[in-house]
């Protein structure tokens, strides 16, 4: 049975992170439901951050440098893909997330979010472009979105791309760390907008005809580095940052404030308290929270066979976890977790095919780790 975690066992878990995979990623560990093998399907790439995977079952990853690379079903990694837009690489920007259009398999368009240098500042941008047959060059991309303002700093650019059921995209933004500005729903600081696939605004998001910029979906957020639609109810998942604790996990809802830099359930790096969200309920109050923080950074709904007693799960990468949180999801509640502790700063997890758990490790020389249960002695 699934523990769940209190603040005394998260300190546990978190202040000595295991070692067991420090030098050597290809082991494995053991989990509440069984032991689990883990091994290196790819490496040799700098500071991977999202991956998504063809129709094919090649996986493309992008490298927060400003690369973007196809690996192949056997773990061999190409060369650069020509096309990517220039982007502002340094601190937590760069090349970040990347997802495939809906109608990829007729339109091969590939969607990319990075930081922008522009107007003597920096902020997410999202654009599109055609990958070709061969996979070596994205052609004719366009930026379809840029988040208002741009501003100094190296922080908290988010950001995750998913697309709805309905084919409209859910974008993740940071708040740039200017973080009074996430309460401003007149800008997309600490935001997340929901666009068309070509950049325009659905008629029917909260802002649209309101105060407020159209785009939002809702805001008084930090930094969401982690989204996902749940695979039964299609609605949109996210954990987000906090600061010195106070990671949350949340259900955004179309208009609503998150509350953020007001309420948390963390304090200021300088250790300065902030009021507790139950003291403001105009706020929208979230799912689960962690402190000690786990850093959340990717994640998705496990839907595989590979690992039946996970159905369902939230697998979230972890960076100062160093590993994957499995969070039991019972309707909108957590029902228990784990921390699947790899030793590696884990920035996304994907799903492969064929139920394997894929992890990209946030380091210099990064990897792709395969997660499998290991077959029995």
């Amino acid at each position: 049975m699934l523990r769940i975690l209190i603040a005394s066992s998260f300190f546990l878990a978190f202040s000595a992170p295991s070692t067991l995979l420090a030098q050597d990623p290809s082991s494995s560990i053991q989990s509440e439901t069984g032991r689990i093998a883990v091994e290196t399907f790819a490496e040799g790439l700098e500071h991977p951050w999202g991956a998504t995977y063809l129709p094919d079952g090649a996986l493309l990853v992008t490298e927060r440098p400003g690369r973007l690379r196809l690996v192949s079903t056997d773990g061999a990694v190409s060369d650069p893909i020509d096309g990517v837009p220039d982007v502002l690489a340094g601190g937590q920007g760069g090349l970040l997330d990347v997802a495939l259009d809906p109608d990829f398999a007729n339109n091969r368009t590939v969607y990319l979010s990075y930081s922008e240098e522009r107007g003597g500042g920096a902020a997410t941008s999202v654009g599109r472009g055609r990958l070709d047959e061969n996979g070596s060059a994205l052609s004719n991309f366009e930026v379809i979105f840029r988040q208002e303002p741009a501003v100094s700093g190296r922080n908290h650019y988010g950001s995750r791309l998913v697309f709805a059921p309905d084919g409209k995209l859910f974008v993740t933004l940071g708040e740039r760390f200017k973080m009074r500005q996430a309460q401003d729903p007149n800008n997309h600081l600490g935001t997340i907008v929901r666009i068309n696939p070509d950049g325009s605004v659905p008629d029917d998001n909260p802002f649209v005809g309101k105060d407020g910029a159209d785009e939002i979906w809702s805001y008084g957020h930090r930094n969401v580095q982690s989204a996902a639609l749940h695979p039964e109810t299609g609605v949109l998942w996210t954990a987000e940052m906090g600061p010195l604790g106070g990671d949350e996990l949340n259900i955004p809802e179309a208009g609503r404030n998150y509350g953020w830099p007001v309420v948390s359930l963390g304090r200021h790096y300088s250790g300065k308290r902030i009021p507790d969200p139950s003291t403001r309920p105009e706020f929208a109050g979230s799912v689960h929270s962690w402190t000690p923080v786990i850093s959340p950074s990717g994640m998705t709904f496990y839907t595989g066979d590979m690992f039946a007693d996970w159905r369902g799960d939230l697998l979230i990468g972890g960076l100062s976890a160093e590993g994957i949180v499995r969070v039991r999801i019972d309707g909108k509640q957590v029902a228990g977790e784990e921390v699947l502790a790899l030793g590696r700063r884990i920035r996304d997890v994907v799903q492969a095919p064929d139920g394997a758990v894929m992890a990209l490790t946030d380091e210099p020389a990064g990897r792709i780790l395969r997660l499998s249960p290991a077959a029995s002695q």
